[in-house]
């Protein structure tokens, strides 16, 4: 895969958006606000720990600062101890002081403590809709320490590691400019990507991170949607025999997840246990797949009972019957219904397992990227 730096002029940066077409201008827009924008707008990434609760405990390990919705100090919090942050009316209330919303900002380098997890940054406690939202602001190659860590075993390859680190870091900026808002840029769950604070850190995350810091994925001068998945269990998906409209860097790909714990799985069935979750058909009696993808997906499934019929699409199916992922043929054992399947999450873009065996095979980062994300390229932020 080739690397490049993106033009450091206004001019050029317009010149590229020009070029790619304008179909995502949004994105293009994004990198340039990088370019011009102050460094925090870079640097610093807005990750909400807690949406809509009534409230939360926050902490410091250090002496912490207070600050109001205007940035002035109105208080210290003790080092090491639980304080009660709630909602309350139209603002945010903890301890003593309330406000619309309210900051906690460690001394020395400490962290914040939210929930039941440690974090890097400062915390923002902001009053939305009568509730209460966390914000955890971080630095955003240090929020990718924890991301990795979370989303990959620390213990694999490092060039798996790094090619997880750019997918995530690339990802992050799509969602932020995709679906961040005035609050927050990004959440913390498999939605968006998975962040679990210091819990998930090591050695190994912070050299991965380190090691690629500030390279993101782009195709034709935007920012790609690079997603990732567990394990395809063989080949990967074109982005639209999965979601609606084609990718040129979301293309089906041969896999190489053999091996992989999650490759090849079962479940079974009784015909009243599936008529009790999908719903409306009674005892399920055949189950047909109507329409896949060209590797087996299944997209539509017809499911026949002794109360009715219906058409469940695989998705649907997947959340149903908790399975693994939509590659999966359905067997009639007489009596019972065996579901047999490949691979873990939706297929399209970086497989982890892939990236794993991979590397092990001594393939570097770039490579492995280049491989599930065709056509795309290594770009770097300055």
């Amino acid at each position: 895969m080739t690397s490049r730096r993106f033009p450091f002029t206004v001019v050029n940066m317009l010149k590229l958006m020009i070029r790619s077409g304008g179909r995502h201008w949004w994105l293009s827009f994004l990198l340039w606000m990088i370019l011009v924008s102050p460094a925090q707008a870079l640097t610093e990434l807005r990750v909400a720990i807690e949406e809509g609760v009534s409230r939360v405990k926050v902490g410091s390990s250090t002496k912490a600062i207070v600050r109001d919705s205007a940035g002035q100090p109105v208080g210290e919090l003790a080092p090491m101890n639980g304080f009660d942050a709630q909602s309350g009316g139209s603002g945010v209330r903890l301890g003593r002081w309330s406000s619309g919303s309210l900051w906690i900002e460690p001394t020395e380098d400490g962290l914040v403590w939210i929930g039941d997890r440690w974090y890097r940054g400062r915390t923002r406690l902001v009053a939305t809709g009568g509730r209460l939202t966390v914000v955890n602001h971080v630095d955003f190659e240090q929020y990718l320490y924890s991301v990795i860590g979370s989303e990959m075993s620390p213990s694999w390859p490092q060039e798996s590691l790094k090619a997880q680190a750019v997918a995530a870091r690339t990802y992050a900026l799509y969602k932020r400019a995709e679906s961040g808002n005035s609050v927050y840029d990004v959440g913390d769950t498999v939605k968006w990507q998975v962040y679990k604070g210091l819990e998930t850190e090591a050695e190994s995350t912070h050299t991965a991170v380190n090691a690629t810091a500030g390279q993101i994925l782009t195709y034709g001068g935007d920012v790609i949607l690079s997603v990732f998945h567990s394990s395809s269990g063989g080949h990967t998906e074109n982005v639209e025999d999965i979601w609606s409209k084609p990718l040129a860097y979301l293309r089906g790909v041969p896999d190489y997840d053999v091996g992989a714990p999650v490759f090849q799985w079962t479940q079974t069935f009784s015909g009243s246990e599936l008529g009790r979750r999908i719903g409306g058909v009674g005892r399920v009696t055949s189950m047909t797949p109507e329409r896949t993808t060209p590797h087996g997906r299944v997209v539509t499934m017809r499911v026949k009972g002794t109360g009715g019929s219906k058409r469940v699409s695989g998705n649907d199916m997947r959340k149903a019957l908790g399975l693994k992922s939509t590659l999966f043929t359905v067997s009639n054992m007489g009596g019972s219904f065996q579901v047999s399947g490949r691979g873990y999450g939706h297929g399209l873009g970086l497989s982890q397992w892939g990236a794993h065996n991979l590397a092990q095979q001594g393939v570097n980062y770039q490579q492995i990227l280049s491989h599930y994300y065709q056509r795309a390229m290594i770009s770097e932020l300055p």
